[in-house]
């Protein structure tokens, strides 16, 4: 039988620009740390660690925990682009899911180059060789950082589809700076006025420069337990995990010669699929999400691909205003990666981070009011997407 899955403990560190940060270890170590004393246990008592991080040697993972104590414990490295940090979580929650262990770390950090994001090995077929050859194949390639591309690419697509107003992804972006200048976290905390956001320099249509998240450091952390462990420490009522997934490609990726499925629409449609079916908990029932906003056009496509409003309906729910504080579900009220930032192993870690703080009642000025049910999905092209579901009974 499947045990429940408690998250006892988070923390995160305030992102920062490239450049502008601590050495990986060090910022691993300040979310470890925060974790461990939102959960209330020492480091000894946790029994395996799954650390997420994309760019860095081999075993940073463990060089990471070690900050935190030499315990001998299973160290796991984790890298899954940009879902790395839910990657991590989602095994930790296995782990103690399983009865392999009571206690468990899940930790990612990312410490990155300032500029686009691009490949680090040119001698061998890189990652997403078939993603970008479905979208040479669609619209040709330019010289405009490739991730813009086809997310951008996915936003012309659904735009020529539905009669999309160039603005509707500019409300997004305006949107999530509104929301991270309440987040002490965030890298941007100054609000940008939807003038401001569609003057600033086009990327790749539809997306101008600020609809496109920022390369960021950072660190997140989470302490996952079993009831008993938590029972055992004196903890009630945590919030705990209801239902989590995670997909990879499918052959609609690659066959329909779709830029919207190439980038992962089909992933986070089934993977949320699967969490609503094992949760018993539908779209309508979320009124908080953390959802995966590398480009003002994956948030749009994401609201669909989560059941968050029909197929076609993204635009009437943006200008609806049901995306935000008033409206039917809080879509990133952290700012999101668009404005709270990007680390890549940490972004995962982060959400869960914002979620658990809002199902607690302690997210201060960004507080979804009753929020007892959240949703986080996170997105890597090459592919990996996690959905996760959230409750606080």
């Amino acid at each position: 039988m499947k045990r429940r899955v408690n998250v006892i403990g988070v923390g995160m560190t305030k992102f920062a620009k490239p450049g502008a940060s601590p050495e990986y270890y060090e910022m691993a170590r300040e979310a470890g740390q925060k974790a461990l004393a939102d959960a209330g246990i020492d480091y000894k008592e946790v029994q395996q660690a799954y650390v997420g991080y994309v760019y860095g040697d081999s075993t940073c993972g463990q060089r990471a925990v070690y900050e935190l104590g030499l315990t001998g414990i299973p160290v796991v490295n984790v890298n899954n682009n940009c879902s790395t940090g839910s990657t991590a979580l989602w095994l930790a929650r296995q782990a103690i899911e399983s009865g392999a262990a009571e206690c468990v770390l899940a930790l990612g950090f990312e410490k990155m180059e300032k500029g686009a994001l691009g490949n680090k090995f040119d001698d061998r077929e890189p990652p997403m060789g078939r993603h970008a050859q479905v979208m040479i194949e669609v619209q040709g390639m330019s010289a405009a950082p490739p991730a813009a591309q086809m997310f951008g690419g996915a936003g012309r697509e659904y735009r020529f589809q539905h009669g999309t107003k160039k603005e509707t992804f500019g409300k997004i972006s305006e949107k999530a700076r509104n929301h991270a200048s309440r987040n002490p976290y965030a890298l941007f905390n100054e609000k940008a006025s939807l003038a401001e956001i569609m003057a600033s320099p086009e990327v790749f249509d539809p997306l101008t420069r600020l609809q496109c998240c920022p390369p960021t450091c950072g660190g997140g952390a989470a302490i996952l337990c079993s009831d008993e462990f938590a029972r055992k420490h004196g903890i009630s009522n945590p919030v705990y995990i209801a239902a989590q997934s995670m997909t990879t490609d499918y052959a609609s990726s690659f066959d329909e010669r779709s830029m919207i499925k190439m980038v992962g629409y089909d992933m986070t449609k089934e993977a949320a699929r699967q969490v609503y079916e094992a949760s018993g908990i539908g779209p309508k029932d979320i009124k908080v999400v953390e959802l995966h906003d590398c480009f003002t056009a994956n948030e749009l496509l994401t609201y669909e691909g989560l059941g968050l409003c029909p197929e076609g309906g993204a635009e009437k729910f943006i200008w609806d205003g049901d995306n935000t504080y008033g409206g039917k579900v809080v879509t990133n009220p952290s700012g999101g990666l668009l404005s709270k930032g990007h680390p890549l192993g940490a972004t995962g870690l982060a959400q869960c981070t914002e979620l658990v703080w809002q199902l607690r009642g302690t997210a201060d000025a960004r507080q979804v009011q009753g929020a007892n049910i959240a949703l986080q999905h996170n997105l890597g092209l090459g592919g990996a997407c996690v959905v996760t579901m959230y409750r606080r009974d």
